[in-house]
């Protein structure tokens, strides 16, 4: 039985790629920063800001998948948070890699999560490959920076796989039930112009993604992990107030007041890129969900009533 170290194995994504590994037989272990116990999972102590680690979980470990990192949506990008948000991604990275490194040990494979906020936002018909260069704002700056510990891993001559993920799509936490708000309270609108991308994914499938990563002994390197069809914030947000029975007629969001809210953050939601899933096809990976529409119904239709209204 091969044994996944996964950090970031709390939060939204880490949870179900747990589940999902341990019912397909692996043994899952995680890490922490605080001294948590779990009763699935052998739970290891770590600090990124430290540089700390508990050695036992390396040396144990066959694949290592990082999924650390605060959430970007979370607070106002002060100069403060937009540090924050850097070092919990690139750290926690630094440290799994020199952990590896020092301890000699021969991982089959180390998983990075990164972002398609690596390609920038740029609101056009281009539509963005593996091959591209990272953008040179905070976004591109960042996964920048947070790859690089991935491509120190491949230098050890260990399997390597990079995965620029875009929106995650999942009816217990993310992007979409804060996208839903204004919709389930009848004022559902377009962001800014609306014609900006939404490169998505449902949790699902990037979970699919993240075992063949695992699995696959012939992925190595960047793949975006994104939904092939693409769609913009007024056909997104359309699409939702219809499934969900809402209305969709007040006018759209001006750009000014989002980003008198939100501050420099107000790109996430006005701004978007067309990114390919050409690649991660090519890998055999087959999406379950590859259409907006019927990922969204899955989510949305047998959400309780109370989510709803």
């Amino acid at each position: 039985m091969s044994t996944v170290l996964i950090s970031g194995g709390t939060g939204l994504v880490g949870q179900r790629l747990s589940a999902a590994l341990s019912e397909r037989g692996y043994e899952v272990m995680l890490l922490s920063r605080k001294n948590a116990s779990s009763l699935k999972y052998s739970t290891y102590t770590w600090n990124p800001e430290e540089q700390e680690i508990a050695h036992e979980a390396i040396a144990r470990a066959d694949y290592v998948v990082n999924l650390a990192g605060v959430n970007i949506s979370e607070k106002k990008w002060t100069n403060t948070r937009k540090q924050e948000i850097a070092d919990s991604r690139v750290k926690s990275g630094q440290l799994l890699t020199n952990s590896i490194r020092e301890n000699n040990k021969k991982i089959k494979a180390f998983i990075s999560a990164s972002a398609v906020g690596y390609y920038g936002a740029e609101t056009s018909e281009k539509v963005f490959s593996e091959n591209d260069s990272p953008a040179s704002d905070f976004l591109g700056n960042t996964c920048e920076t947070w790859e690089k510990p991935a491509g120190e891993i491949s230098k050890l001559g260990i399997r390597s796989v990079i995965l620029r993920i875009g929106v995650v799509l999942a009816r217990e936490g993310g992007a979409l039930p804060k996208m839903m708000l204004p919709i389930k309270y009848g004022v559902g609108s377009a962001l800014g112009d609306g014609k900006q991308y939404i490169p998505w994914i449902h949790i699902d499938d990037l979970v699919g993604i993240l075992i063949q990563s695992i699995e696959a002994e012939g992925m190595n390197g960047s793949y975006n992990a994104v939904a092939p069809e693409s769609t913009n914030n007024e056909s997104f947000m359309r699409l939702v107030a219809n499934i969900l029975k809402k209305p969709f007629f007040l006018p759209k969001v001006p750009a000014t007041i989002l980003r008198m809210l939100l501050g420099e953050m107000a790109v996430i939601v006005l701004e978007g890129s067309r990114v390919s899933a050409e690649k991660i096809i090519e890998s055999g990976y087959k999406f379950v969900y590859p259409e907006l529409n019927a990922a969204l119904r899955d989510l949305l239709l047998d959400l309780p009533q109370d989510q709803v209204n």
